[in-house]
C-alpha cells in the first residue's frame, strides 16, 4: 500500500454546511428518498443510475424546457445514445436568469486598459442589439457564427447573441494565423466572421488586420464580417466582397432591442470547439445546448461550489475550453473576470494583483503557470491580500506535488486548490474538485459526478487500486460531443474515442486511482514511454524535474527501435543564468533514479531552445517522436497547431544529424 501524501485542506463544518453538495445531497434524501453516507455513495449511484442521476439534475436545478422530454436516456451503446429527446431550451437563457443590479456581469483587464466593469443590464443591452443584427442578416438555427476575438466583454457578448438565437458559436484567439484559423473554420462554413483589428501581449502590440483579409479570401461561406477596433479605437477595414460593420455601430444606441431565447432541442449544436490538431486537421468537435447546459450547471455547482455574487477567474483565451468554462460560472450567477494579455507581463505578480483588486473567490490557471510561479521563488500571499480568495483551480497538464506545496506556503495556507482534468472533447472536467473532500499533496480529490471512470489493462479489464492504466469512461454523459462537423458516419468520432474498447470511451490519458479514491493522471498515453516493457507515464518525470530549480521545463520521448532496443533522451531548458553541467545531469539523473526507478533515468539530456507546444499548451510530444522516427514532416506535425513553430527546429535538424 503507497504512503499517504501530506493532508493539505480539508472542509470545515462550515464549508460543508453552506456547500451546494451537501445542499443536493440533502433535497435527494427530501425529495427522492436517497440517502447516502459520504461522497463515494453518491458517485456510485451516480455513474451506475446515470438516468436517474441526470434526472436529478435536471429537477434540482430547475432546467427552463419549454417543451417536455419524453424519457432521460435511450440509445444501447456509446457513442449511439439520446438525451432529454422532445426537450427544448436555451443555454443562454439560463445565463440570464442570473442577471443581477447588485453586481457586475464581467470584470475586465488587458495590458493597455485598467480594470472596467460591464453590469447586466449593459450585457443584456449589448447582447440583445447584436442577437438582432444577427438575424437581421438571416442568420438561422443551425447557422454557424466565427469569431477572431481575444477574452475580451465582445467575446462573451457576440457568443450569447449566437446562443439566444439558436446560432452555432465557434472562436480562435488572434495569436493564431490565418491558416491555423482557417484550418478550424473552413470546416463548419461560418456565414458570419467577428474579427479585431490586433492585440497586446507582453508588452508588445500585434496587428491582425492583414490576417482578417486573408480569413476572408480564405472563408468563402462569410457574408459578412464584424470588425471591432480593439487594439487600435481609429482603425478601419475594408473587404471587397463582405459587408463589413463596426461593432460599436451595432451595440451602442440601440435601447429598443429586447433580448429573447429561442427554445432549441437538447442536443441542438451549441458550439463547435478543436482539437489541437497537431498531426492533421483539427477535428471540429461538436457539443450542445442540453448536454453542455446540464453538465455546467452541476459542475460549476457541486464541484467548483460557486456561488452567486462571487467573482470567478481563469486565465484563458478564446481558443481554449477553459473560456467556456468561465462563460459556465455565470449559470451559478457569479461575475466573470476576464483577463486579455500575457501572464507574466510586467511579471508573473500581474494576476495575483487582479485578484486582490477585484477580489476574486474562484482563481483558475494551468499547472505551467503555478509551477513558473514557484520557480520564481514568489510569495503572492505576502504581496497582496488575498483574504476573498476561496478556491484556485488548475488544468492543462498534472499539477506536481511540489506546485501543491508552493501554493499553501506560499499564496494561502486555507485555500481550497481544485486540480481538474477534462478537455475539450467534453468542455468540462471529469475529475476534479470537492468541496466536501480533503486536498492531498499531488493529487485530484475525486471522479466527477455521473462520470463512470475507471482504470483499465489492455485488455479492457479494471487494475487494482493503486495501479496505472488507461483512463476510461464506461457511461455517456450529456456533454459528450453529438458529433463531428463534416464527419457525416460518424467514423472520425469512432475513431477518436471508441476504437480501443468498443462502446467505452478511451480518454488518452494514463489515471491511478488511490486506495482514498483521489486520482494521479500521469500523462498521455498515446506518449507512453515503453521502457523495457514497463510504461511510464510522462508527467512522472516532468513532477521529479519540477523540483530542479534550474530547470524552466522539458520534454521526455523513448524511441523503440526493430532490433528490441529503445533510446530515451530528455530535452530541457534551463533558466536564464544556467548552463547544463555534468554535475547537473548527474542531479537530474539522481533526482529520477530515487523519486521513481532506474527506468526512469534518460539515455541522454539534452539542453533545447525551447519546448514545443499546441497552441492550446500541451506538450508535443508525440509529434517530436515522429520527426525522430524521421516520418515525414506533414505527417509528423502540423505547423499552424503550435504556439511557437520554431522550436521543432531543433528537433528536424537533429533528425536530418545536423543539430
Amino acid at each position: 500500500m503507497s504512503t499517504t501524501p501530506q493532508l493539505r485542506w480539508k472542509p470545515t463544518p462550515d464549508n460543508i454546511e453552506h456547500c451546494h453538495l451537501h445542499r443536493y445531497m440533502q433535497w435527494l434524501e427530501q425529495e427522492k428518498g436517497l440517502h447516502f453516507d459520504n461522497y463515494h455513495d453518491l458517485w456510485e449511484w451516480s455513474a451506475r443510475e446515470i438516468g436517474a442521476f441526470w434526472e436529478s439534475q435536471w429537477e434540482y436545478f430547475q432546467v427552463i424546457s419549454h417543451m417536455p422530454y419524453r424519457q432521460v436516456l435511450q440509445g444501447k451503446e456509446m457513442p449511439d445514445y439520446q438525451w432529454f429527446e422532445g426537450a427544448t431550451l436555451n443555454y443562454a437563457e439560463h445565463i440570464f436568469r442570473q442577471k443581477n443590479a447588485a453586481q457586475p456581469a464581467i470584470i475586465f483587464q488587458n495590458e493597455r486598459q485598467p480594470l472596467t466593469e460591464i453590469s447586466w443590464a449593459e450585457l443584456e443591452r449589448q447582447t440583445a442589439a447584436l442577437a438582432r443584427y444577427f438575424r437581421k442578416c438571416g442568420i438561422q438555427p443551425g447557422d454557424r457564427i466565427a469569431a477572431y476575438l481575444p477574452n475580451s466583454p465582445h467575446a462573451i457578448v457576440a457568443v450569447l447573441a449566437a446562443m439566444s438565437i439558436g446560432a452555432v458559436w465557434s472562436s480562435c484567439s488572434p495569436d493564431f494565423g490565418a491558416a491555423s484559423v482557417a484550418d478550424r473554420f473552413v470546416q463548419i462554413e461560418p456565414k458570419i466572421l467577428i474579427a479585431v483589428d490586433g492585440y497586446a501581449y507582453g508588452g508588445k502590440s500585434f496587428d491582425k488586420r492583414e490576417t482578417v483579409h486573408e480569413l476572408c479570401g480564405l472563408l468563402p461561406t462569410v457574408r459578412q464580417v464584424v470588425f471591432i477596433p480593439y487594439l487600435d479605437e481609429n482603425a478601419t477595414f475594408e473587404t471587397e466582397d463582405k459587408e463589413v460593420a463596426f461593432w460599436n455601430e451595432l451595440v451602442e444606441n440601440q435601447e429598443d432591442a429586447a433580448l429573447t431565447f429561442l427554445p432549441v432541442p437538447f442536443s441542438h449544436p451549441l458550439w463547435v470547439l478543436y482539437s489541437s490538431g497537431t498531426t492533421g486537421i483539427p477535428k471540429a468537435i461538436t457539443h450542445s445546448h442540453g448536454g453542455n447546459l446540464l453538465e455546467h450547471l452541476k459542475y460549476t455547482h457541486l464541484h467548483n461550489d460557486i456561488h452567486a455574487g462571487e467573482r470567478f477567474f481563469w486565465f484563458s483565451t478564446t481558443g481554449w475550453m477553459m473560456w467556456n468554462f468561465t462563460l459556465a460560472s455565470m449559470l451559478a450567477g457569479a461575475t466573470i473576470v476576464l483577463y486579455d494579455g500575457s501572464p507574466g507581463y510586467p511579471d508573473l505578480n500581474v494576476l495575483w494583483e487582479m485578484a486582490e483588486k477585484t477580489e476574486i473567490q474562484h482563481y483558475g490557471t494551468s499547472a505551467p503557470f503555478l509551477v513558473s510561479c514557484m520557480k520564481a521563488g514568489h510569495e503572492p500571499g505576502k504581496q497582496f491580500d488575498l483574504s476573498r480568495l476561496r478556491s484556485i483551480g488548475s488544468t492543462g497538464s498534472p499539477l506536481p506535488p511540489e506546485a501543491f506545496a508552493w501554493v499553501y506556503e506560499n499564496v494561502k495556507s486555507d485555500v481550497w486548490l481544485c486540480s481538474m482534468a477534462g478537455g475539450t472533447d467534453v468542455c468540462t472536467a471529469w475529475v476534479g474538485g470537492n468541496p466536501l473532500l480533503p486536498v492531498y499533496q499531488g493529487e485530484i480529490q475525486c471522479r466527477c459526478l455521473g462520470c463512470a471512470m475507471e482504470s483499465w489493462d489492455e485488455n479492457g479489464r479494471p487494475v487494482p487500486v493503486g495501479e496505472v492504466g488507461e483512463m476510461v469512461v464506461t457511461q455517456p454523459m450529456p456533454s459528450m460531443p453529438v458529433f463531428f462537423w463534416n464527419d457525416a458516419d460518424g467514423s472520425k468520432y469512432r475513431s477518436s474515442y471508441f476504437d480501443t474498447f468498443p462502446g467505452m470511451w478511451r480518454h488518452g490519458d494514463w489515471i491511478q486511482i488511490t486506495e482514498r479514491d483521489s486520482l494521479v493522471i500521469l500523462g498521455r498515453s498515446d506518449a507512453t514511454l515503453n521502457r523495457q516493457g514497463v510504461r511510464i507515464g510522462t508527467a512522472e518525470i516532468y513532477r521529479a524535474l519540477d523540483t530542479i530549480p534550474e530547470i524552466k521545463d522539458s520534454l521526455i520521448i523513448n524511441l523503440e527501435y526493430a532490433d528490441g532496443t529503445d533510446w530515451m533522451p530528455l530535452f530541457v531548458t534551463l533558466v536564464p543564468g544556467f548552463i547544463l553541467t555534468e554535475d547537473l545531469k548527474k542531479r537530474i539523473n539522481t533526482t529520477l533514479r530515487s523519486t521513481y526507478s532506474p527506468r526512469h533515468v534518460p539515455d541522454a539530456i539534452l539542453e533545447i531552445p525551447d519546448v514545443p507546444y499546441t497552441i492550446s499548451g500541451k506538450k508535443m510530444e508525440t509529434p517530436v517522436k515522429k520527426i525522430l522516427q524521421r516520418k515525414p514532416l506533414e505527417k509528423a506535425y502540423n505547423r499552424d497547431s503550435m504556439r511557437n513553430p520554431e522550436a521543432m527546429a531543433f528537433f528536424i535538424d537533429m533528425a536530418a544529424g545536423t543539430a
